[in-house]
Formats: structure tokens, sequence, C-alpha cells
């Protein structure tokens, strides 16, 4: 698997998986109703890094992006976003691009990652357990899932 930086011709390969994630309201906040236009406007803005993964036929089957989660004096922890084309769960995409992100955001001078709205039954969530990220804290009942009801929302943190 190749992981890469985005180029800007790469959204209408992430497009089709990304509104699929979107869409369902599981694990994101965004509206499920988001369209292509607003979705670009959110995953590939210009203060965002964004990297694409590649299987060996060239297929995008992931995506993530790197962006300061705050300003000024506290733009040195990262914020990350993560997605993996649902047909492809379970083969070590999700992992790799992690573990690449967290890297890319070391070597740009970031010292630690937040995640502000983990959904606490996301799956993924064992995933960033198991790379050191630790819960801080959890807004309950803050998400309405669609399968789950209200759910809480975990801040999740790791130093770099």
């Amino acid at each position: 698997m190749l992981i890469r930086e985005a180029a800007a011709d790469d959204w209408p390969r992430i497009w089709p998986f990304w509104h699929r994630i979107v869409a369902a309201g599981e694990t994101y906040t965004w509206d499920p109703d988001t369209t292509e236009e607003a979705g670009r406007a959110l995953w590939m803005a210009s203060a965002k890094r964004v990297y694409v993964a590649e299987d060996d036929t060239g297929a995008v089957v992931g995506s993530a992006y790197v962006t300061p989660n705050y300003g000024g004096p506290a733009a040195g922890i990262a914020n990350a976003g993560f997605m993996v084309d649902p047909d492809r769960a379970g083969q070590g995409i999700g992992r790799a691009l992690a573990e690449y992100i967290l890297a890319a955001a070391k070597s740009q001078g970031y010292r630690g990652m937040v995640f502000n709205a983990v959904v606490e039954t996301n799956p993924a969530v064992a995933l960033w357990t198991s790379l050191g990220f630790t819960i801080v804290g959890t807004i309950p009942d803050a998400y309405d899932h669609p399968r789950f009801g209200r759910v809480g929302l975990h801040v999740m943190y790791r130093a770099l």
C-alpha cells in the first residue's frame, strides 16, 4: 500500500467512500446530507494536509488529514481525520494510515494530537487506544446515533 499526499484530482476517488461514511451518520459529526462540494471543502481545506492510501492497483482505499487543532500559542497540537473505504475494512488500512499520519504530524512539528469528537461506539476507539491515545473526557449523550440512540463523544489525546 502506498500512502502519499493527496492531489486535488484525488477528490473524485475519495468522495464515494467519504459520502458513504458521512451519510451513514455513525462516526462523523458532519451532516449526513453533506453535498459533494461541501464535503470537498471540509476534507480538502487549504489548512489541511491531506493524504491518500492506494492499494496495489492504484485505487484510493483511504484518506486522512492533519491540521492544527488550535491557533496561536496552541498551534502545536494537531487534529486529524481518517476514512477508510468500508468495503476495505479490516485490512489494516486504518492502522497504516494512522501510523503514517502520527509520524507525519510529529515531523511537521506538532507536539500532540487531539480528536475532539470520537463517537464512543466507533470501532476506531480500539485502534486509537492501541496507538497510545487516551480518553481525556466524554461528553455524554452528545451524538444521536442512528442505531444506538444518544451516545457520548470522546475527546482523545496523545503526545507525539
